[in-house]
């Protein structure tokens, strides 16, 4: 009696699984306007580092509630979450907030869709991943897909140049930190693993702030609200999806989904913060679009 009654069980696990990536898209893509609208009162690494640390407060006080154990992270699993951590949510978020400093929050998302590609192909030397002829060409069409709209930056001055330049030392940061990850650590318990990430890209981006600008918090109601949402929606929820795509997938397939996020930037700062694309953007998000599926059905 108990069979039938699992497989509609099964069928919803399976359609949960499938909005996964769509949810993790929306939510990696609000943070870019949130991060816009708190950077007007905090200075960017910061914003960071206050982010992360309150990520590793919540995440603690979790592993103590739930009497969580920390015996998965022996044998030195533990330096290789750290190390994942830092270069994933301390290097990977510093850079682009920098960036959203100065240029608009689509062109960082754009940059940002460049980490798929570089996943994919560094992922084979290190996680031995082989991708199929079509879902290589996916990978081409989103790159041509960022390049009309960074290209179209580029023209605006050295001030664009310079933003995206920061964006891409935090996509170097988040595909070392993926590849990190998918090589060392999928076998750590998520829990442990995530809050010994957070505690170290914590500690890595207070000492940036502290070495690299000098730190302004104003801490408004418009401040608040979006170290709150990049905190516990972006940081906790968002990364504890990414997560969990990666211990079931393919760095390369999971990674895909960045080239859904500038157009759901775009489409977010449109509605929220009246930004307008150009039909040139438009076409670029579209064939960026089209890229994600073909390397996701490979």
């Amino acid at each position: 009696m108990s069979e039938p009654a699992a497989i509609p069980i099964a069928a919803r696990r399976a359609d949960l699984a499938r909005l996964v990536p769509f949810a993790f898209v929306l939510l990696w893509s609000s943070s870019f306007i949130a991060a816009k609208v708190g950077l007007r009162d905090l200075s960017p690494l910061a914003f960071v580092a206050v982010r992360l640390s309150a990520c590793a407060l919540v995440l603690t006080a979790l592993m103590v509630v739930r009497r969580e154990s920390w015996r998965g992270l022996g044998g030195g699993r533990w330096l290789h979450c750290a190390i994942a951590g830092a270069l994933l949510n301390a290097v990977g978020l510093m850079g682009p907030h920098v960036g959203l400093t100065l240029v608009a929050p689509a062109f960082i998302a754009l940059v940002q869709s460049l980490t798929p590609l570089l996943t994919a192909s560094f992922g084979i030397l290190v996680l031995g991943e082989r991708m199929r002829p079509r879902q290589w060409l996916g990978m081409a069409l989103g790159v041509a897909g960022v390049a009309l709209v960074v290209g179209l930056a580029a023209l605006h001055g050295t001030a664009r140049v310079d933003g995206m330049a920061m964006a891409f030392v935090g996509v170097l940061g988040f595909v070392a930190g993926t590849l990190w990850f998918g090589r060392f650590c999928r076998g750590v318990p998520l829990l442990p693993g995530v809050t010994v990430q957070f505690i170290s890209a914590a500690l890595v981006a207070t000492a940036g702030a502290a070495l690299f600008e000098t730190p302004r918090l104003h801490w408004t109601e418009a401040a608040v609200a979006a170290v709150a949402w990049n905190t516990l929606a972006v940081s906790l929820g968002g990364m504890a999806l990414y997560y969990l795509m990666l211990r079931r997938g393919a760095a390369a397939r999971v990674t895909a989904n960045f080239y859904l996020v500038p157009g759901t930037t775009a489409i977010i700062t449109w509605l929220l913060l009246g930004d307008k694309l150009s039909p040139l953007a438009v076409a670029g998000f579209a064939v960026a679009g089209l890229g994600c599926g073909l390397v996701s059905r490979g």
